[in-house]
């Protein structure tokens, strides 16, 4: 196309491009592109999660091993730290507030270790997973790789720490009288449901954190208070006897006691099946199925956006 300009020069005008008026989606459409880093279909993002099993392992070993590289103690501090922590709440609530209730002291030492060992395996796991995205944005930006390796990664590392701990937690049964029996198989069950519903829970406070990092420095009181209501330094229904039944029941049925109490039941022997809610099996296999897939999807629907802005 061509026209005459005042000075009888003839300028030419190049031709209307093919593409104009098309929206950016009509472009991507029409030369085949699409969006760097889009969100997978599920059943694809659970391929590809599978696919990356070996790093997902490998990763959290590492920081497993990292975590006391700087201690002198090193792994050591992995049993020591939750074994401090109950030997504290025993001279707290234990002799001075007499929280065991008149349960035998070969009973409540071994509910009061148990309870803070299995407790802090949810409470690290949710901590480690606000951390996950926010902590980690380097790793995020650099790679491509489904992001939920990384909370699923720092719960296998707290399982593989409560796997450690479970030595110390076996002698400490046995030094109270507890001794292997065949409940000790149950044991296997309830990790296996706890590691699922901690996986859920990371997930879910990974996608939280991932864009409010203040979330770290609040989660340390809700976990506190969370555990406080828990029953890990006291029994509920014993502790709330003289309160309406439907304080304890609550109490009772949350994720946390739930799987503390399976745990006692299984490993101690004055601890019977009397202390459980009832249908404790299909509460705990509830609780684990709904976090694990409902934080499974949570964090897969933001998928695209980790790492960005």
């Amino acid at each position: 196309m061509s026209e005459t300009t005042q000075d009888g020069g003839v300028a030419v005008t190049a031709p209307p491009s093919p593409d104009d008026g098309l929206s950016p989606a009509e472009l991507a459409a029409k030369y085949g592109l699409s969006v760097s880093g889009a969100r997978p279909g599920l059943f694809e993002y659970v391929r590809q999660l599978w696919g990356r099993r070996h790093f997902i392992l490998a990763f959290s070993q590492a920081k497993l091993t990292a975590q006391y590289s700087q201690a002198k103690l090193g792994q050591l501090w992995q049993v020591a730290t939750p074994l401090l922590n109950a030997l504290v709440y025993f001279l707290i609530f234990g002799l001075i507030l007499k929280a065991d209730r008149g349960m035998e002291r070969e009973v409540y030492i071994p509910f009061l270790v148990t309870g803070v060992f299995v407790f802090t395996f949810t409470q690290s796991s949710v901590m480690a997973g606000v951390r996950a995205i926010s902590g980690n944005l380097g790793l995020v930006r650099a790679l491509h790789f489904p992001r939920a390796s990384l909370p699923i990664s720092f719960s296998l590392q707290q399982l593989q720490q409560l796997l450690f701990s479970m030595i110390v937690l076996f002698v400490v049964a046995v030094g109270f009288g507890s001794y292997p029996r065949l409940s000790w198989l149950l044991i296997l069950p309830v990790l296996a449901l706890q590691f699922l519903f901690n996986t859920g829970l990371a997930l879910i406070m990974a996608r939280l954190g991932s864009k409010t990092p203040d979330l770290a420095q609040l989660m340390p009181f809700v976990m506190r208070t969370w555990m406080y209501a828990s029953g890990v330094m006291f029994s509920i229904p014993v502790m709330l006897k003289e309160h309406p039944a439907w304080i304890a029941d609550i109490l009772q049925w949350n994720p946390a006691a739930i799987y503390m109490d399976l745990m006692r039941f299984a490993l101690i022997d004055g601890y019977g099946s009397e202390n459980l809610p009832p249908h404790v099996w299909a509460v705990a296999a509830g609780w684990a199925v709904l976090v694990a897939v409902g934080g499974f999807v949570y964090f897969w629907k933001a998928e695209e956006r980790y790492g960005r802005g």
